[in-house]
């Protein structure tokens, strides 16, 4: 698999404001790490949307993968209880 593009919403750097340092630095890892593989295992395909999920503690990464072009786009980062209900 080739590397793809990997794009950010602005929202995604309001939602990582009230995240502790520590934890910031890790999601951006995993987020980093979708380049390479845009679905590692342990990611699970949401039902009501084309969007995937990650895990990263108690945080939740989701985003969205285009094959052609090869693009990953991440929408959201959240803790685990608010990062699903809508803004």
């Amino acid at each position: 698999m080739g590397r793809y593009e990997l794009k950010v919403k602005p929202s995604v750097a309001r939602d990582l404001r009230g995240v502790p340092a520590a934890d910031v630095r890790r999601i951006l890892e995993r987020i980093e790490a979708l380049r390479e593989t845009p679905r590692p295992h342990g990611s699970e395909k949401l039902s009501l949307h084309e969007r995937y999920r990650i895990r990263q503690g108690d945080y939740r990464i989701l985003y969205a993968v285009s094959d052609e072009p090869p693009i990953v786009e991440v929408v959201r980062v959240g803790h685990r209880r608010d990062v699903y209900r809508e803004p």
